[in-house]
Formats: structure tokens, C-alpha cells, sequence
């Protein structure tokens, strides 16, 4: 190597002419460092949350509060937005024989404690051993925007979010910076129309009627009740008559778009309701309608697949995310066998007695009713709602849907779609079809009509038993609760048109949505009512419902 060479390489690494020894102590250095790195990193954040231990006390001490209050909300330790929240929720506790700061869950007599500073679980302490640390509402309100500042900067959307809907419900001049700091770097779109809005909400209040009229314009559509709040204080209080024009003019936009979404909300809600009566009466048209059977039991029969799902959870309690997955098809089973014995043992001897066959399966649902009492409980018996059925659905500020019932109304179709498919192209659909068109046809070409029956009857029973699976995430599980629905099934049953599915599925759907769109000015009960009228005088009209049998039972 040249000398100019050696001279640069020199003067870019000037230990590189050291010893052997040299070049092991710096890779041990930086192994070292490396090694340690995660320890330094721990230690460090130890160190940041040490801070509570210093302002704990001084919480709790009325004249050095507000100070303590300002150097917690200033700190930059990871764990401030739990403090914060914790003393917000009225669970930050000091420990009165060291002063420890710690997080206090009540138990029984007792409380379980974690420390502040680090989460270590400190085991449990008794009342007198600790102290709540008090707030006022003033101190409130400050937790709550520091909270909400703070939260703009975490790694969750969803957290992001509501902590500008909360700032953006009382903004004041640091919500704004923050907001208007926070915003150039936000990437999530909903987000940045949520700051933007507040920076639009803020504008409302400026000197400057140009800058208001144009954040009305900006503001457009917006149905959050904050919005129509302020343009309503726009459009009465203020004295320019352009600012009260621009604002009456988008608050009436805004409250037609209202409106609208009430009328969808009903909509849904009627829809809801109908995809339950048509899941519980579907089961019921295959037996009452097909096989021409008076089944006072399928209420029972949704039930038990009610107290199926109850016992699935009470078994697997780590499982209630899946809970529903594995009650459809055990719920359906249980069902569908206690059906075929019905059948088999009762209801094969009374084809033709429909009278006998009435008072026989009304005996049966008062046994299946007390066994249940008996057997588990009298009460009401919980079932858990998994998550991805909990909460809501925002589509906007003024519309939201129930998630539960979003599900409900698509499991619903779901279910008739696949009972559909299984009466048209399967060939025990064909037979089934074939016995309740010609039952002494069909026996003549072979078919067993004895056995047709039985897994008919199980099968309507089976889907029955499917319902009561959707019904325990809307409402109370008790002995009596089937009988809430076989009325309703009957008469969704007998106005879509006895035997036909796609008359119940309808019928079921259009009675929801009608009794729901009385119910706001007759109320529920006056509605019921007069969507039983209704039934009856279209019932004397057209005797054999909207779309009439084609079969067997059609001159019955």
C-alpha cells in the first residue's frame, strides 16, 4: 500500500494501528453496552416512574395540591396517563405505613394492591392501611383534559379518537395547541377530521365574522351534538345576520340529515325485531306449516337452545369469544333430538287430531318448563355477550347500531338461506317435500314417510333451538321465556302464508318494521295491538296469508 493511502486510512481511524489487546477491549466495550442496553433502558423507566412516589404525598395534602397536580401532568414518565386516570377513577391510594403509592382494588373486607411506581403486586391491605387520595371538580376537569392531551400521543386509533371527542366537548387554549400541534403528524383520517372539527368549533367563537362564517362552511354536514349545540347558539344569540343566516341554514341541513337517520335507526330496529320473529317462526312453519302439526313446544324448543349456550359458557369459561361458535350446532342438536323423541313418542299417534295434538305438545312444554326449574333454577340464568357482539356501530354521531343485532339480522338470513337450500337440493329436502304434497304418493315410490316425519319435526324443532342461540345475546333466559314468542311465531307463521318460508321470512320482517314504526307515537303496547287487528282483518280477507300453501294442507 502506497503511503497517501496509509496516511488517510490513518486519519479516518486512528486506532487502527493499536495492538491486539486495543481491539478487545473496544468489542468488549461495545458487547457491554449492547448487553446492558435493555437494563439501562428498565432502569431509566423505574427511574421516570419514581416521580409518583414524590408527588403522591403531596396530593394528598390540600395546600400543595394544585402544584403536585401541575408537575404529574407535566411529567413525561410512561406510566403519567395511568396515574392520571387512576386518580380520575378514584383508585390511587397511599399506603399509610411508608406513604407507598399504590393502585387499590376493592375486595371484600380488603384491598389488592399493585405499586404505582413499578406494577409489582404488593398483596392485600385492610382499610385502615391505606388512604384514597381525594380530588374535587375542579381537579376533575383538569384530569380529564390532561388525560385527553396526553392520549393524542398514544400508539392506539381508537384511544386517539375519543380523546379529541372528549377535548372537543369543553375546549380551551391548550386543548387547541395540543390539537393543533399533534395535527400535522396525525395519519389516521378520522382523527384528523375529528381535530379539524374542533379547530372549526373553536373558530365559531372568534371576533372575526368572516373567520365564523367560514368555519360553518367548513363544519358542513356534521350531526355531533356538540356542533348543532354551538350553530344553535349561533343562529339565536349572535347579532351579525350573516353569521345567524350561515348557521340557521347548515343547522337546517344538519337536521333534516337527522332526521333521515332517525328514520333509518327505526328502520333497523324493525328489521331487528323482525329477524327475530322470523327466526323463531321458522321452525314453527316447517312443522306447523309442512307437517300440518299444532306444536305448542316450540317455544320450549328455543329454550333450551337458550340454556344450551348457558351451559357452554357455565362449562368453558375461558371460551366465552367462542361460546357462540360451538352453542349453533349443540344448541341445534339438543333441539333436534328432544324433537324426534316428541315425534316419535307423542305426536306420531295424533296426525289427523289436531285438537289432541294441541293439548299433548302444551302438556309437553309445561314439562320441559319445570324440568328446567327443577334441574337448574326458576330464575334467569346469564349469558355472557362476546365482545364482537358488544358495543355499537358508528356509521355517524346520530346513527349508531347495535352490534348484537346488526348479527342477529344477517344469522337470520343465514339460516334461512341454508334451510332453503337444504329443502331444494338435497334429496331429504326432495322427500320431505314429496311427503307433504302427497303423503300416499310418496309412500307409494318408496319413501318412509314415518322417518320423514321425525327428522322433519327434528329439524324444525332443531332450528328453533338455533334461535333461542341468537335470542340469549337480546334478552333474559328463564324457563317461561319461549313463551314470549310462540304467539308471535304463530302469527308470523299464519299471515306469510302457512308451510311457505319465504312468506315467514317476509312476514316476520315487514310485522317488525310496521310495529316499530307505531310504537314512537301509539306506544309498544297499543302497537302489539294494532298489529294484531291488522292481522285478523287481513286474515279474514285473505284466509290463506300472503303466499298460500301449495300442497296437502292447502284445502285444510
Amino acid at each position: 500500500m502506497r503511503s497517501t493511502d496509509k496516511s488517510s486510512i490513518l486519519k479516518l481511524h486512528p486506532n487502527i494501528l493499536l495492538g491486539s489487546k486495543a481491539h478487545l477491549t473496544i468489542v468488549l466495550t461495545i458487547f457491554a453496552q449492547l448487553f446492558f442496553l435493555p437494563f439501562n433502558a428498565l432502569a431509566q423507566e423505574n427511574t421516570d416512574n419514581a416521580v409518583i412516589l414524590e408527588i403522591a404525598p403531596k396530593l394528598s395534602d390540600k395546600k400543595t395540591r394544585n402544584s403536585a397536580l401541575e408537575q404529574l401532568i407535566a411529567s413525561d414518565a410512561p406510566m403519567s396517563r395511568e396515574w392520571l386516570i387512576a386518580l380520575l377513577d378514584g383508585v390511587l391510594y397511599l399506603r399509610k405505613s411508608d406513604s407507598l403509592p399504590v393502585f387499590a382494588e376493592k375486595k371484600g373486607k380488603s384491598f389488592k394492591i399493585v405499586n404505582a411506581s413499578n406494577g409489582n403486586h404488593e398483596g392485600e391491605a385492610g382499610r385502615r392501611e391505606v388512604s384514597k387520595i381525594k380530588i374535587n371538580n375542579a381537579i376533575r376537569g383538569k384530569l380529564r383534559a390532561a388525560i385527553a392531551s396526553i392520549s393524542l400521543k398514544d400508539d392506539d386509533v381508537e384511544v386517539r379518537l375519543q380523546a379529541v371527542k372528549t377535548m372537543t366537548r369543553s375546549l380551551n387554549d391548550s386543548d387547541l395547541a395540543a390539537i393543533s400541534e399533534y395535527l400535522p403528524e396525525e395519519s389516521d383520517k378520522r382523527v384528523q377530521k375529528a381535530m379539524q372539527l374542533a379547530l372549526n368549533l373553536a373558530d365559531l367563537s372568534d371576533a372575526d365574522d368572516q373567520i365564523i362564517i367560514d368555519a360553518v362552511n367548513a363544519i358542513g354536514i356534521n350531526t355531533d351534538d356538540t356542533v348543532t349545540q354551538k350553530l344553535r347558539e349561533l343562529s339565536t344569540q349572535t347579532e351579525a345576520p350573516e353569521v345567524a343566516n350561515a348557521a340557521s341554514e347548515s343547522l337546517t341541513v344538519i337536521e333534516k340529515r337527522i332526521s333521515l337517520y332517525e328514520k333509518i335507526e327505526t328502520l333497523f330496529f324493525g328489521l331487528s325485531l323482525g329477524s327475530v320473529l322470523a327466526m323463531a317462526a321458522i321452525g314453527l312453519a316447517i312443522t306447523f306449516g309442512v307437517m300440518g302439526v299444532i306444536n305448542m313446544a316450540h317455544g320450549e324448543m328455543i329454550m333450551l337452545g337458550a340454556y344450551t349456550t348457558w351451559a357452554i359458557q357455565t362449562v368453558l369459561p375461558a371460551f366465552i369469544e367462542y361460546s357462540l361458535f360451538i352453542a349453533v350446532p349443540a344448541a341445534f342438536l339438543v333441539a333436534f333430538m328432544v324433537g324426534m323423541i316428541i315425534e316419535i313418542l307423542v305426536i306420531r299417534h295424533l296426525y289427523g287430531r289436531p285438537l289432541e295434538t294441541l293439548l299433548a305438545t302444551f302438556g309437553i312444554s309445561l314439562i320441559l318448563q319445570q324440568t328446567v326449574r327443577t334441574l337448574i333454577s326458576p330464575q334467569n340464568v346469564p349469558v355472557s355477550n362476546p365482545a364482537w357482539m358488544s358495543g355499537l356501530w358508528e356509521i355517524d354521531p346520530a346513527l349508531s347500531l347495535a352490534i348484537n343485532r346488526v348479527v342477529i339480522f344477517f344469522f337470520c338470513l343465514f339460516i334461512f338461506f341454508t334451510l332453503m337450500w337444504l329443502l331444494k337440493y338435497t334429496n331429504f329436502g326432495l322427500k320431505v317435500r314429496a311427503v307433504s304434497q302427497n303423503r300416499q304418493m310418496a309412500r307409494a315410490l318408496g319413501a318412509k314417510s314415518g322417518s320423514i316425519d321425525a327428522l322433519t319435526f327434528g329439524l324444525g324443532a332443531g332450528i328453533a333451538g338455533v334461535a333461542g342461540v341468537a335470542l340469549t345475546q337480546l334478552s333474559n333466559v328463564g324457563p317461561n321465556m319461549g313463551q314470549a314468542y310462540i304467539v308471535d311465531s304463530f302469527m308470523v307463521v299464519v299471515f306469510g302464508g302457512v308451510g311457505n318460508l319465504w312468506g315467514t321470512l317476509l312476514a316476520g320482517l315487514s310485522l317488525g318494521v310496521f310495529n316499530k314504526l307505531l310504537e314512537p307515537w301509539a306506544g309498544a303496547v297499543v302497537a302489539k295491538i294494532v298489529v294484531l287487528v291488522f292481522i285478523i282483518m287481513f286474515i279474514q280477507k285473505y284466509p290463506k296469508g300472503l303466499f298460500p300453501q301449495k300442497g296437502r294442507a292447502a284445502g285444510d
